[in-house]
């Protein structure tokens, strides 16, 4: 019997996994939250905002009822991360039998006012299902083009995390399994805030020696952090750590360098917001960093002052000197 997906979220990387799934000869539905678009979207077989030039095979089937959850045994999470919680309480319903049911997120961010992480997230809403974690340097325009890429797979199963591992490669998507689900998470999501630093500098006009600087400190935070959540340090040595944070910081399409580069040229997050199709989950999961850094006693001194410059109006100027003359120190 034929493996049954949803796939709840519409944006560039949920489209892209249905696309290769389907491929792979699934039976895939594709979830979106606006009925109009996901219209568009039936009719064109293209996800003209979030995936342009990539054809949606017949095969899978688009919809905006999450009523395909019912029918489904694997159900991937790939909404924003600021929504997930509201889906979540929908597809949680009476009768529902969840415990049977595979769960993959595929989300990169931590919620603002739990500051949980996004299997936390989960399992609160859900309870305890099967849950696994997949992230990674996952450009989804370069995986639709089936460009050479690799992920993990991070459950504390490894039953399951090998299950996925098995539906979701192919010959040129290839995934590793990993038992570091808090490592994993934040490496995805904490290397965003450490993009749009990036982003800044380009704006900048400043070169490469920055970029290295802002790249090798902004991991020793994402260290620093994990480590007191309980991560493992290695984990960020990894393909979730230090493969996705080069990847979102230089690549082209990456959403929140592209809003530090914004910031550099002066626009205001509120013009930013307004002009971007797509969510950049470094501007929200700043926020949660910023309280986990003080939560936990961690000093993260590239995170707040991006949070100073996307919450306080700070100048990207005034953060460069302030971060070039702190106390000295060694590394």
């Amino acid at each position: 019997m034929k493996n049954r997906i949803a796939v709840l979220g519409d944006g560039g990387w949920g489209t892209t996994l249905a696309i290769l799934l389907a491929k792979k000869g699934f039976l895939v539905s594709l979830w979106g939250a606006f009925p109009h678009y996901i219209s568009d979207l039936k009719r064109t077989r293209i996800n003209k905002n979030f995936l342009p030039g990539v054809r949606i095979p017949s095969s899978v089937h688009i919809t905006n009822s999450l009523d395909i959850v019912v029918d489904s045994n694997i159900i991937i999470l790939a909404v924003p991360s600021p929504y997930l919680r509201s889906v979540l309480n929908k597809i949680r319903k009476p009768g529902l039998i969840l415990k049977d049911k595979f769960f993959l997120s595929v989300i990169k961010g931590i919620e603002n006012h739990t500051l949980m992480r996004m299997s936390e997230v989960i399992q609160d809403c859900l309870g305890r299902v099967k849950l696994v974690v997949l992230s990674g340097p996952t450009i989804a325009h370069e995986v639709a083009r089936r460009i050479p890429t690799t992920a993990v797979a991070a459950s504390k199963s490894h039953w399951d995390a090998c299950s996925l591992q098995e539906i979701l490669m192919t010959d040129r998507f290839r995934i590793y399994t990993h038992s570091d689900v808090v490592g994993v998470e934040l490496g995805g999501s904490l290397k965003n805030i450490i993009a749009i630093a990036c982003g800044i500098s380009d704006g900048l006009g400043f070169g490469t020696n920055t970029k290295a600087a802002i790249l090798s400190r902004g991991l020793a935070e994402m260290v620093r952090l994990g480590k007191k959540m309980g991560a493992n340090e290695k984990t960020f040595s990894g393909i979730s750590g230090v493969g996705d944070l080069v990847t979102t910081c230089i690549s082209p399409y990456s959403r929140n360098r592209f809003v530090g580069l914004e910031i550099a040229k002066g626009g205001s997050l509120k013009e930013i917001l307004e002009k971007m199709h797509m969510v950049a989950e470094g501007i929200y999961t700043v926020k949660s960093a910023y309280q986990l850094s003080k939560k936990y006693g961690v000093d993260m001194p590239i995170t707040k002052e991006i949070y100073n410059v996307l919450y306080k109006n700070k100048s990207p100027l005034k953060v460069v000197s302030d971060l070039m003359t702190r106390e000295k120190k060694r590394e």
